[in-house]
């Protein structure tokens, strides 16, 4: 769940886990000795250290006794069967919105139903897409490869070469893993390429250069990969050779989180570059020129801690810190454009579109053919303005405020392709809007006008009427106000009795906005329960300040937040703490893990999934050296000082004698490649040793995100709300 930003490329990125539940934290009570910082870990140190040996018989035997134990409780509750049937029903829906990515004048689409768990891969026309029932057009059936070769595929994403799209490498995974399988594979002729460009599983990053050269970064040895588990080298690779035989372009060094490699293909304006990843926050980024012989790196003039995007001859910053340049202070979370050519010789002429104020910060911008179309949140609520540059190029920007969907969420696709000649979407871009009670809506949206075109509606997937939704406050310990947001099933009232989940993550600048969820509506507000979404420090509601606030030693802070969240739904009579349950996953489950073991008596459940919870090794296992700028490096005593006072796993074994923690659901997943399922694992046998409440299930399949499939999705969330419907709102006795 953990976002992975560098330089836009998404084939690191971690995307965030789909909330299921919430999360809280408390303010710490009197804190236990620190545990010394650690040298190697030993069983004597931590008896369950052998509960890391992913694929152990040992360690699946012990999964699977527990799995069947928490099977045996969550599915005889005659509310479960319902709940993940419904929950399936929402997730095979054939009503879903089937959302496309643009090549050239086809635009495809992955999809997924009760026929086709694992997916098809499918294309249709523009004209075809704004019919109520398109016409589809399958390009590969993952259910049928999979049977065919006998492998569970995962399909993971395609990069096609333009102009002409035809030739795709497609990336498969096994059971949900980040891992991938790269193979090459021609669209026209719906078959894999024979004799074409092909690797085997590895945390792999690809990216055409042309038609038969590729960058290719693939974490596939220990001499190939970086201490966080991704690639180490770039290397350019030519049809029709052995991979063995693949030039270096670039090596970085062990420490960084990886290196990347990333190809614009705009006509005219042809980039490719290399990046390298210093730590989550972190890149130096470099022009590749020169031969295949004899490459060059041009490193572009910008401070590590920015992002970037091209857009022709121009190039746009984002700071995630305050930045002075040209004798001018650009506050972190600005949006600024230059002339790239003119930048790199050295001029420092920027044109400032956004700012951020106390209250606005940038969620997200998209490119048109000549516009800047940003997303301002506004008290975590979506605004839009256009930027339009000035005719001829001298003169100032204009700027217009865009009448949009709202209040909620919204995000935005540019649809525009450099390689159509006349494109006429070049100013075109997709607008996806939602609310906790809207079910999402996608609108054809064009620069300059308000008007948009509904092209595609989700269905309803619960009953709203008489649901409402609030936006409230609450008041840090340090005095800091914390947005979140309150919806309220039918009928509900502050009574101070209302099951209530409250959700949160608070961490790598990810921000908490509203989204439509039938599993939230079906599976909890339709039992009557209040859902409620965070707003932590940690996140990036109010851009990169908000998430600065949490970083490191600091990391307290969104713990207090959410904390104090929990007591303002007590205060205000939504709820009291025996019927107040919270939620998180991967950061999240770090959150809900600290908070638990901070402030016991808030909370009566908790849901933590796929969690880190030993932040003493968690840099040791999988991607965790890659989190180091997030938490702090735990070999180093100043650090540890700091983190040992909240990592769970610790914090455990020095609760005061006589603790009672609340009940917990630990929820995992073997086949996670980004967050080690040891965590969960050791601190479900640690609490279940010291006599706590503990549920646990482990998926065999579905990586980070916990599922490989819609049926799999249903149950992993009919499980949670059972659980939670166990504990904060059990079913009246039969008489």
């Amino acid at each position: 769940m953990f976002h992975l930003p560098h330089a836009g490329r998404a084939a690191l990125a971690a995307a965030a886990l789909l909330p299921v539940l919430a999360m809280a934290q408390t303010n710490p009570a009197t804190p236990a000795p620190a545990p010394t910082a650690p040298a190697a870990t030993t069983a004597a140190a931590d008896p369950y250290l052998w509960l890391e040996d992913v694929t152990g018989e040992r360690a699946l035997a012990w999964v699977r006794e527990r799995n069947a134990a928490s099977t045996a409780k969550l599915h005889a509750d005659p509310r479960y069967a319902p709940i993940r049937d419904g929950i399936r029903a929402v997730l095979d829906s054939r009503e879903q919105i089937p959302y496309v990515t643009r090549q050239g004048s086809q635009f495809y689409n992955l999809w997924r139903d009760a026929k086709n768990p694992r997916g098809l891969w499918r294309r249709t026309t523009l004209a075809e897409y704004r019919k109520a029932q398109p016409a589809w057009e399958t390009v590969l059936d993952i259910d049928a490869l999979g049977k065919a070769e006998g492998v569970n595929w995962v399909f993971k994403g395609a990069e096609c070469l333009p102009p002409a799209y035809r030739r795709c490498l497609l990336a498969l995974y096994k059971g949900g893993a980040d891992a991938v399988v790269m193979r090459e594979f021609d669209v026209q002729a719906k078959a894999f390429v024979e004799g074409g460009f092909s690797l085997p599983e590895a945390k792999t990053d690809t990216s055409w250069l042309d038609e038969n050269t590729l960058l290719v970064g693939t974490a596939d040895s220990p001499a190939t990969s970086t201490d966080s588990g991704y690639p180490l080298v770039v290397k350019r690779w030519t049809r029709g050779t052995p991979w063995s035989a693949a030039t270096e372009v670039y090596r970085g060094e062990k420490k960084d989180v990886g290196i990347w490699q990333a190809v614009d293909h705009t006509p005219g304006f042809k980039r490719a570059t290399i990046v390298k990843s210093l730590d989550f926050f972190n890149q130096q980024v470099f022009v590749l020129g020169g031969t295949a012989s004899a490459p060059k790196l041009e490193a572009i003039r910008m401070p590590t801690h920015m992002r970037y995007r091209f857009w022709r001859e121009r190039i746009v910053f984002n700071p995630r810190k305050d930045w002075t340049v040209g004798g001018r202070t650009y506050k972190g979370g600005s949006l600024l454009v230059a002339d790239f050519a003119a930048w790199q010789r050295g001029e420092e002429r920027l044109e400032l579109l956004f700012e951020p104020t106390a209250t606005r910060a940038l969620s997200d911008y998209v490119l048109t053919r000549h516009h800047v179309v940003i997303d301002v949140m506004d008290n975590v609520v979506s605004k839009l303005e256009e930027w339009s540059p000035p005719r001829g190029g001298t003169g100032p920007w204009t700027r217009r405020d865009v009448k949009a969907p709202g209040p909620g969420n919204i995000t935005l696709t540019a649809l525009h392709d450099p390689h159509v000649k006349d494109d006429p979407l070049a100013n075109h871009y997709w607008l996806n809007a939602a609310s906790h009670l809207a079910p999402d809506s996608l609108l054809l949206a064009r620069v300059g006008r308000d008007a948009h075109e509904l092209v595609k509606q989700r269905p309803t997937f619960f009953d709203a009427t008489g649901m409402r939704v609030e936006q409230r406050f609450a008041t840090s310990r340090d005095g800091t106000r914390v947005p979140y947001f309150v919806v309220w099933p039918k009928g509900a009232t502050a009574n101070g009795d209302n099951p209530t989940l409250l959700y949160g993550y608070g961490g790598f600048q990810v921000s908490e906005t509203p989204f439509y969820s039938g599993s939230v509506g079906r599976g909890w507000l339709a039992q009557g329960g209040v859902w409620v979404q965070a707003n932590i420090r940690g996140g990036g509601e109010f851009g990169p300040a908000w998430h600065q606030a949490a970083l490191r030693e600091k990391r307290q802070n969104a713990f207090d937040d959410f904390i104090a969240v929990a007591e303002d739904l007590i205060k205000a009579r939504i709820t009291r703490p025996e019927r107040l349950g919270i939620q998180g996953g991967s950061n999240g489950g770090l959150l809900v893990g600290a908070v638990m073991l901070q402030r016991p008596e808030l909370f009566g459940a908790v849901l933590c999934q796929v969690p880190l919870l030993d932040m003493q090794r968690y840099h040791l296992l999988l991607a965790g050296a890659s989190w180091v700028g997030e938490y702090g490096n735990p070999d180093k005593p100043e650090d540890w000082a700091f983190m040992s006072k909240y990592s769970p796993y610790q914090r455990l074994a020095a609760l005061p004698a006589g603790t009672r923690l609340p009940p917990v659901l630990l929820f995992t997943s073997t086949r996670d490649d980004r967050v080690h399922p040891g965590h969960a694992r050791k601190m479900a046998a640690r609490m279940m040793e010291l006599g706590h409440d503990v549920t646990y299930y482990e998926n065999i399949e579905g990586g980070h995100g916990g599922a490989a499939d819609n049926a799999q999705s249903a149950q992993m969330r009919a499980q949670a709300w059972t659980f939670l419907l166990q504990r904060l709102a059990p079913a009246p006795a039969p008489r």
